[in-house]
């Protein structure tokens, strides 16, 4: 009897352990501390990481994973002369042993992607061409084997900055969860261009308006959006400013906020990256490189989705290129991409504010935090 009750008991304690830990995927820039994907567990109970593997594929800078979470998919962020030496790369993911095999890598019809996103049917991956301002479409098979593009989209037109608007930049490709609406911030030419996406052939046309202007020398980097579905919120990587739209559906989006999300006292470059909700979302996050190395924090209002700013959070190193809140919204982690470590913070759950857990995963030019299921 005494014997079933320890085993029954030691079950339950396995069963309670892995009930709070959560596969954390990094994607990263290659240097001579990093060479690809990596793979963690996290505990969502004490904010404790353990290395699990890695897979070795060029400079694997955003991740995107299906929802059946099979199947992990990376941009390859390079390029050459042809102006098509972008690459998507295809990775089958065991989640009984934590370890990403290669199925096969296309071309992303485009030099240096740095986004890329998979519909909610899985069948096609939609890449965003930073260097050449496309993005493309590539089918996916059953097995997540990717096809050759299907269809590429070529954006024109430059913006005010001379030296970082000569031409267009597709900086983000974001699907809503309605599977139909596309959102694609272009750096290059201050635009926010609006597409309907048709999950049964993969292909995208332009939405009725087309596009929303957010302000000339602005820079559209990367965007969120809140969980009611009504409120986009855009960070203007030139700018360095937060901007919040009414999504009226359809790609009708209507400005109705600008703030900034540097550091009042802060006079060096922007270089704002990263934007996300909180799960609850009563709160917004949003990331500054430059020499600001911090991470503005925003309340939410629940009735206007407007924004207030709370307070900023210096990373603890340099450039926080992506950052991401794990699975349980306690913990967010930033990835300083320019020193190298993860840094892991306990978030409030009632004010939203991040306190340093001590904690940090060291690993070389972190840029890109996606979670997947233990189970």
């Amino acid at each position: 009897m005494k014997k079933h009750f320890i085993s029954f008991l030691l079950i339950f304690l396995l069963l309670r352990a892995t009930g709070q830990e959560y596969y954390l995927l990094v994607g990263t820039y290659d240097s001579p501390k990093s060479e690809g994907i990596y793979v963690y567990k996290f505990n969502s109970k004490d904010g404790s990481v353990r290395e699990i593997s890695h897979v070795k594929t060029s400079n694997p800078s955003f991740l995107a994973i299906p929802v059946n979470q099979k199947y992990v998919y990376s941009v390859n962020e390079t390029g050459d002369s042809t102006g098509k030496g972008g690459g998507v790369s295809s990775f089958s993911f065991n989640k009984k042993t934590g370890i990403l095999t290669a199925i096969n890598r296309q071309s992303s019809e485009g030099n240096s992607p740095c986004y890329i996103t998979v519909d909610q049917t899985g069948k096609w991956v939609i890449a965003g061409n930073y260097s050449t301002g496309n993005f493309s479409i590539l089918p996916v098979s059953v097995k997540g084997v990717l096809g050759k593009a299907s269809q590429v989209i070529q954006h024109k037109g430059s913006g005010l900055d001379t030296t970082r608007q000569r031409s267009p930049h597709v900086h983000a490709v974001f699907l809503k969860k309605n599977n139909y609406d596309l959102y694609v911030p272009d750096l290059g030419i201050d635009k926010i261009m609006t597409y309907h996406f048709d999950a049964k052939t993969g292909r995208v046309i332009p939405s009725k308006l087309g596009y929303v202007s957010p302000g000339a020398g602005s820079g559209p980097r990367h965007i969120d959006i809140h969980p009611n579905g009504k409120y986009v919120y855009l960070v203007e990587e030139l700018s360095g400013s937060i901007a919040v739209f009414r999504d009226f559906g359809n790609g009708d989006l209507h400005e109705i906020q600008s703030l900034s999300a540097l550091p009042l006292t802060y006079k060096g470059p922007a270089g704002s990256a990263d934007i996300h909700v909180s799960p609850d979302g009563k709160f917004l996050y949003s990331s500054n490189r430059g020499s600001s190395n911090t991470i503005a924090i925003f309340s939410i209002d629940a009735k206007t989705g407007m924004i207030k700013l709370l307070d900023h959070q210096n990373t603890l190193g340099l450039t926080p290129r992506n950052f991401n809140f794990d699975p349980t919204g306690k913990f967010l982690l930033a990835g300083n991409q320019n020193s190298n470590e993860i840094i892991i913070f306990k978030r409030d759950l009632k004010t939203g504010l991040l306190t340093d857990t001590g904690k940090r995963i060291l690993i070389g030019k972190p840029v890109c935090l996606k979670w997947v299921a233990l189970q």
